[in-house]
């Protein structure tokens, strides 16, 4: 009887084996190798380097603070932007912390461009909390900013903005979106008077 049992239980134990080895290390190296030979920046993150130093990346959102960039969305990625803590906020409709903090989110957009209708995705967070793009509304939004802090003409600046509209894939799957990272990259190929 012992010897059904052991002979029954062979097989599966040699199966369980043979799938933890094929899905759970051959398979993924297979595929990972594949990405780093046929995609070898996006398998890498998309990251960007400048001079051998990573800058940043085009497919993770980071804040821009300076008044003389454009701004992403807010984050509830742990302080912000932290892949580490990849998610939203969990906060309902009825939270005060969220509406507090949307609040201080409008009161600034605000501020920047007064009597004109703040984009939503300016004051919400993704999903994620790492978004790289906002919508083409939300970059013509802040052009005016961007302009008088740079000292550049807001009409050369709609058109840098206008170009760096990504389309949707196919034609209909996905929203126009404009990637922030490289909206601020092209920004600071313009040239501008300095810093202050």
């Amino acid at each position: 009887m012992n010897n059904d049992i052991l002979s029954s239980l062979r097989p599966a134990f040699v199966m369980a084996l043979l799938f933890a080895v094929l899905l759970g290390l051959a398979y993924p190296l297979a595929i990972t190798g594949i990405g780093q030979a046929i995609f070898p920046g996006q398998a890498n993150g998309s990251l960007v380097t400048e001079n051998g130093k990573v800058i940043g990346s085009t497919v993770v959102g980071q804040a821009f603070t300076s008044e003389r960039y454009f701004q992403t969305r807010p984050s509830a990625a742990g302080k912000g932007y932290d892949g580490l803590a990849s998610s939203g906020s969990n906060l309902g409709p009825t939270s005060q912390a969220l509406a507090d903090r949307v609040k201080a989110d409008v009161e600034r957009q605000q501020s920047a461009a007064p009597g004109r209708s703040i984009p939503s995705d300016l004051v919400t967070t993704s999903a994620s909390g790492l978004d790289p793009d906002i919508s083409p509304e939300a970059a013509l939004y802040q052009v005016e900013r961007v302009a008088r802090v740079r000292g550049l003409e807001p009409e050369a600046l709609r058109r840098v903005v206008a170009g760096s509209i990504e389309r949707p894939l196919l034609g209909f799957l996905g929203e126009p979106r404009v990637n922030v990272f490289e909206l601020n990259r092209r920004l600071d190929v313009l040239g501008a008077k300095p810093a202050r």
